[in-house]
């Protein structure tokens, strides 16, 4: 069976949005604000290099399948080699390699593809399929990479999905502040 996990750039206010800048947010780009240092840099290869398979929603998708085709080096060979499956009900036809569109209810169709893939299925931005794996409890383990910015304003990380517990398994601080918190939910205790 497949796990399914969560990797996000994330503000101390819990902003996710646009942190690489090619959105139309106020404050897009902020994580190139923040130096993650060489740690930081090799724990997101390390992270990418484990997957076995992108997650994604429809917008994060379009913007990574816009960016990573014409480039080069690790990152880039993994993303475009790897297999990739994105949540939409208005994607017909995905011209990155190895796309696949999931329809239909999202915890029906992740729940079965987890059951039917063995390894990793790595979840990068995607807010609003991050919001519903979270709420129904599909993640089996969330990586945050917390900067040391207040934002104010943006998309949040968590939504409205209620209580829930988690456990840290790791954490350390990279860079010029950044944390690396890794955590899995505590099943049974909310």
């Amino acid at each position: 069976m497949g796990t399914v996990a969560v990797t996000e750039f994330v503000s101390l206010d819990g902003v996710m949005e646009d942190p690489g800048g090619a959105e139309d947010f106020e404050h897009g780009g902020w994580t190139f604000e923040i130096d993650r240092g060489e740690d930081g840099n090799k724990f997101k290869l390390d992270e990418t290099m484990q997957a076995d398979a992108l997650l994604l929603g429809r917008v994060t998708y379009e913007g990574f399948a816009a960016a990573w085709p014409s480039r080069e080096g690790e990152f880039a060979d993994k993303f475009n080699s790897m297999p990739k499956y994105v949540v939409s009900s208005t994607l017909d036809d995905p011209d990155w390699s190895n796309s696949t569109v999931i329809r239909g209810d999202v915890a029906d169709e992740v729940r079965k593809l987890k059951e039917g893939f063995d390894g990793e299925l790595q979840v990068a931005g995607s807010a609003q399929l991050v919001q519903a794996l979270i709420e129904h409890d599909l993640v089996d383990e969330l990586r945050l990479m917390v900067f040391p910015v207040v934002l104010g304003s943006g998309k949040r990380l968590f939504g409205a999905s209620g209580k829930k517990g988690l456990r840290l398994t790791d954490a350390k601080i990279v860079g010029d502040g950044v944390a690396i918190l890794i955590y899995e939910p505590a099943r049974g205790s909310a």
